[in-house]
């Protein structure tokens, strides 16, 4: 909180809301709704303290929280509507969305059917239809892009992210948040409309720093490597903040066969220098079978690497924990860390080999920041908070006296 404090008191953040904010949690981000709302209120209570004409007219002086009640229940055949069960005129709406929160279900002709990224999508549409042009501003935060991985041509095929985003814009939708698009660029299909793709690489090595006290920082004892070429940017960004080496695995596709919907890896080749004897830290934006990570494990096991750390933004192993749990006991992969942007099955949490990054108190963060009609850039570069972070790291081994391996 001390970080936010400080930013609040500073002179060129005082500023006015551009309306009383509200939060609205679609199905599936109960959980993340609430812990992102007690943050908010945690802002408002010290601006009321330190900062008067602040956050002090958001929400309302006669509302208790941030939260806004809406619902959309679902007729018999499976039908649907929107509904809004108070007012929300004149305010600054943020809708905060889980596309990937398979565990919502619903009743269609007598049966329990789960609900897919296509019904949640529909879901925040209908809310913005809802309102009906009432509230001042709507900004849609939904973490997990929907249809991100369909974000380019590359034969005759449907354009499902870019209809979507077009979609909302068209709905007057004034800012769209995510979190580690696939391809960010698909923000070239609504160019007159906020978007913006947030990486959680602070975060995702914070936790890892929590939990793991023995990692030396240094070329000679860790290294960065990408998973594929698609990854090459997010560790780039790890290997130059850090001040490490990094390599690439490329994968080798057989291109005549489709396999769940892609060509199936044919073999992992490795480009760089020599990871022996050094832990490795591998960073993608999702794990989603598992299998590729769980590959490019054994790959860098065969060249000698020492510990194996996996970050992604989304952990969603869809099928299943038991090759991972395999893995740990082989003692191919040490740990996986990921957000909590997206559901996480309840077994997961159970695991040795896994570590959640909280992501609730930066999104109260954009929020706030966004309500406040500021900049977002600092909140966007994290540079200094992972130099700050390595700093205290590194003082709390030298106090503790912690052995390295």
């Amino acid at each position: 909180m001390t970080d936010f404090v400080s930013a609040w008191n500073n002179d060129s953040f005082l500023t006015y809301p551009v309306g009383p904010l509200g939060l609205i949690a679609m199905p599936g981000t109960e959980e993340m709704g609430q812990k992102v709302n007690n943050w908010l209120k945690k802002w408002r209570d010290h601006a009321e303290e330190s900062s008067p004409g602040d956050m002090r007219t958001t929400p309302g002086e006669e509302r208790q929280d941030f939260l806004i009640n809406v619902s959309c229940p679902r007729f018999g055949n499976g039908e649907a509507k929107g509904m809004i069960k108070e007012t929300i005129r004149g305010y600054d709406i943020y809708i905060l969305a889980d596309v990937g929160a398979y565990n919502i279900t619903y009743d269609m002709f007598g049966r329990q059917v789960p609900m897919g990224p296509d019904e949640h999508f529909m879901n925040v549409k209908r809310i913005i239809a809802a309102m009906g042009g009432k509230a001042k501003r709507v900004t849609v935060i939904m973490p997990m892009l929907y249809e991100g991985r369909q974000h380019r041509r590359s034969s005759r095929e449907s354009l499902d992210c870019a209809m979507a985003l077009q979609d909302l814009a068209a709905m007057g939708v004034s800012n769209i948040v995510t979190f580690d698009a696939h391809d960010p660029r698909v923000q070239n299909a609504i160019p007159t409309t906020g978007f913006e793709s947030i990486m959680p690489s602070y975060q995702i090595f914070k936790a890892l720093l929590k939990r793991d006290k023995t990692l030396r920082i240094d070329k000679d004892h860790l290294m960065i490597v990408s998973p594929d070429e698609g990854a090459i940017d997010r560790n780039i960004f790890y290997a130059s903040v850090l001040g490490l080496d990094m390599g690439l695995f490329y994968k080798r596709r057989d291109y005549t066969r489709i396999v769940n919907g892609r060509n199936p890896i044919v073999a992992h080749e490795y480009l760089g220098s020599t990871v022996e004897g050094k832990d490795v830290f591998v960073a993608d934006d999702m794990i989603s079978s598992g299998e590729s990570i769980i590959d490019l494990a054994r790959e860098l096991k065969k060249r000698k690497a020492n510990r194996i750390f996996a970050g992604c933004t989304f952990a969603l192993f869809t099928n299943g924990l038991d090759n991972f749990e395999k893995a740990y006991r082989e003692g191919i992969i040490d740990r996986v860390i990921s957000t909590n942007l997206t559901y996480r099955i309840p077994e997961l949490k159970e695991t040795e080999w896994f570590i959640e990054a909280d992501m609730s108190k930066y999104i109260s963060y954009i929020i706030a920041t966004l309500n406040h009609d500021r900049s977002l850039s600092k909140l966007l570069t994290p540079y200094e908070r992972i130099h700050g972070l390595i700093k205290r790291y590194e003082n709390e081994q030298k106090e503790a006296g912690i052995r390295l391996v």
